[in-house]
């Protein structure tokens, strides 16, 4: 019989801070399947996870199928906006919101984990990270420095991630990134330089497959995953809007689960896509694949709804 076994294999996954994400849906799903499981999140949000965490308030997303509960063997500090402790500015290291979380940085983040696990990097690696400080602008009206924010933290983290973690990582181990439609086609209202992100995180996933397999021995995957009302994603404005015309447009109707997600990713995690790297892998049930949105004929022939079609 086929499986889906990740036992004996730890994943780290980056860009947990709730449980109403991808990120945490993919951890859920990583663990369900066997994987030793930790988390990196933002300094300001992880007290509050934590404490979300040790009161119970997340038991009922914790539930795994065998009836256990999701537990996170670390979490630890990221804000993937910088590489290197000394490019940290004083007045972030000084805010209180950080200054308790020591080396917050994806250098810092990779060499905690190497102390904790005597030097081995993580087997799976995922990152779940995005940030667009102006993404309610039109990228007309974007700053340069809201865009290079959008592209540095949404994108160009993954090729940091995966420098710092490679030359750890086992052979034969998998990076995954979280991407969106955005990347291939104009979405009004996902602004501030977003879509260039995905469209960067996108065409970078492909480049670091060539590069991080022929050097390490990696595989690396992106999931293009359709829209979710995460609390990330309430900054976008109108990410309701968004899932009703999804829902309403895809060949697969209604609204897309974040285990649908999850479960793809933890078969591009695992050995049973021993053969897949440097895909963009569309979760959105076939929404993609749409060039017209259906509409409701209510005045056609018998008083039947007929299925018409305008622009997706």
């Amino acid at each position: 019989m086929l499986s889906l076994d990740l036992r004996g294999r730890h994943a780290l996954v980056a860009g947990v801070a709730d449980d109403h994400g991808y990120g945490f849906a993919i951890a859920r799903a990583l663990a369900a399947a066997g994987a030793t499981v930790s988390v990196a999140t933002w300094p300001p949000a992880l007290g509050i996870f934590r404490k979300l965490l040790e009161r119970g308030k997340l038991d009922g997303s914790r539930c795994l199928p065998d009836g256990s509960l999701l537990t996170f063997a670390g979490i630890h500090p990221l804000d993937a906006a910088w590489d290197h402790w000394d490019d940290v500015p004083d007045s972030v290291r000084e805010d209180r919101r950080y200054r308790e979380h020591g080396d917050f940085t994806v250098n810092g983040l990779a060499q905690a984990w190497g102390e904790a696990h005597e030097g081995r990097g993580p087997d799976i690696l995922v990152h779940a990270l995005a940030n667009g400080p102006e993404v309610r602008k039109a990228l007309v009206d974007t700053s340069r420095q809201g865009y290079l924010t959008a592209v540095g933290v949404s994108a160009y983290s993954l090729i940091s991630m995966a420098r710092a973690f490679g030359p750890t990582m086992p052979q034969g181990g998998a990076l995954l990134t979280l991407s969106y439609l955005a990347a291939e086609r104009a979405i009004p209202g996902y602004g501030g330089g977003m879509s260039s992100a995905k469209a960067a995180l996108e065409s970078d996933t492909r480049t670091l497959a060539w590069d991080i397999g022929r050097r390490w021995g990696l595989r690396v995957n992106a999931l293009s995953a359709g829209p979710l009302a995460s609390r990330a994603a309430s900054a976008i404005g109108i990410i309701e809007q968004m899932i009703a015309h999804a829902a309403e447009t895809t060949p697969i109707p209604g609204p897309l689960a974040a285990e649908e997600v999850a479960h793809a990713a933890a078969f591009l995690c695992s050995p049973l896509a021993s053969g897949i790297t440097g895909t963009v892998l569309h979760v959105d049930r076939g929404y993609h694949a749409m060039g017209l949105a259906p509409v409701a004929d209510t005045e056609s022939e018998g008083g039947q709804d007929q299925t018409g079609a305008r622009p997706a």
